[in-house]
């Protein structure tokens, strides 16, 4: 992301009523769905995000701020839920809850493993900005438990991932991750978006699914 995307960005949520640590459903706003889609076309990552033969939806992008008055920390963890339409009975589903008026539930383990997360960095985050800690290769042991989280934290350790302005940090929702808080005297505003497949098992449907626009060629 340039430096004017990242002006224009930040302007946009400028404009929106943020009273906690961040918020949810940012698709629902017509700049989000253009940042998704420019991340869904763009040459750097456009690749990344197919995933057997077929390119991934947008499923939700999530800020996530951290500042003098807004600082937390997150202790180590799996990304386990997703957001869906409605409530379903039967199937592998579990931990349903509700979000701002969202559905959540975690599906199974195979769409986690399918999905990819996608940090969008709009402020330099150092190591004194509370940077994501992440355990190297953990997305590959499937849903974890407290146990197994604390044997591969101690087996792979933890790596720092300080980004500048505009940076992206890819992953996994399966890989273990955490963050510490931050010094206070920095902001650290991160959109996290979410792509998943375009269409889920067990009776689910996407809250919100935004695809790949098709670029037509014209003589």
């Amino acid at each position: 992301m340039g430096d004017d995307q990242c002006r224009n960005t930040i302007a946009c949520l400028e404009l929106l009523e943020i009273d906690s640590a961040g918020r949810r459903n940012l698709l629902d706003m017509a700049w989000c769905v253009e940042l998704a889609r420019t991340l869904q076309s763009g040459p750097s990552i456009s690749s990344i995000l197919i995933e057997d033969g077929m390119a991934m939806v947008a499923v939700q992008c999530t800020l996530f701020e951290k500042s003098r008055g807004k600082n937390w920390l997150v202790g180590m963890h799996q990304d386990l839920s997703i957001p869906v339409a409605a409530k379903v009975d039967g199937g592998n589903l579990r931990g349903w809850s509700q979000k701002e008026g969202v559905w959540f539930v975690q599906p199974p383990v195979d769409v986690l493993r399918r999905m990819i997360a996608i940090r969008l960095h709009l402020d330099p985050c150092g190591l004194d900005d509370g940077p994501l800690k992440l355990v190297p290769c953990s997305h590959n042991q499937g849903r974890l438990d407290d146990a197994a989280i604390t044997t591969l934290r101690e087996m792979h350790g933890e790596s720092t991932c300080c980004l500048e302005a505009g940076g992206a940090l890819i992953m996994r929702p399966l890989l273990l991750h955490a963050s510490s808080k931050g010094s206070g005297r920095s902001r650290r505003r991160v959109l996290h978006f979410l792509f998943g497949p375009p269409e889920l098992p067990c009776g689910l449907a996407w809250h919100k699914a935004i695809p790949r626009v098709a670029h037509s060629c014209k003589s």
